[in-house]
């Protein structure tokens, strides 16, 4: 009986650790892909990450099924524009400063990346959206979009830099995209969902 219970405890303790050790696996293989294909994995990252945005928001939003094609394009502009974009952002970021990591160094890149990327980034999703996503003529989108941008780029302003600060301060070069992916996840959410509450309002 002991010997039984034994084996018994044995036996959970052994899935737990098999578990454990498929996670340490999977994150170890996705680290090693990191590494020997950093531009290939931050691309597919994004692409997911886009994907669950975008599946929480349509939920949030109230759809009783998801729009696949809208998913499926979400996650096409996450792996074929976020992911490339970020990657060579940074790149380009570290080579002008150099890797420097002291408090004016990151100061200077969060600027210039709120300057110029940020700006660049909303104006594109907001086309994106409008004119792919939702397939309304582009002069229709255009208008939208000069009412939108404003206080979509000033909530930007109010949230990106915090979130620039801390993947610069304290993320080494390989994941600061990913961690950027995962926090444009979110972010993605509440565009999608201001995007839509203006597309109801208009309708």
């Amino acid at each position: 009986m002991a010997s039984v219970g034994r084996a018994g405890r044995g036996g959970k303790g052994d899935g737990g650790k098999g578990e454990g050790s498929l996670a340490r696996r999977a994150w170890r293989q996705y680290l090693l892909q990191l590494q020997q294909h950093p531009l290939r994995t931050k691309m597919i990252t994004a692409g997911c990450l886009a994907g669950v945005s975008d599946s929480v928001a349509q939920k949030l939003s109230g759809f009783q099924k998801i729009e696949k094609r809208r998913l499926l394009l979400k996650m096409l502009f996450g792996f074929a524009y976020g992911g490339p974009f970020g990657h060579f952002l940074h790149k380009i970021l570290d080579y002008i400063f150099q890797g420097k990591k002291d408090t004016k160094t990151i100061a200077k890149k969060v600027l210039l990346e709120q300057v110029t990327s940020s700006p660049w980034n909303n104006i594109l999703f907001l086309f994106y959206y409008g004119y792919v996503v939702e397939r309304r003529p582009l002069k229709e989108v255009t208008t939208r979009v000069k009412k939108q941008y404003p206080s979509v780029q000033l909530s930007a302003w109010m949230f990106w830099p915090i979130v620039g600060w801390i993947n610069h301060q304290y993320m080494p070069l390989q994941f600061r995209v990913i961690f950027h992916s995962f926090v444009a996840c979110c972010w993605g959410i509440f565009l999608n969902l201001r995007a839509r509450a203006m597309s109801l309002k208009q309708a």
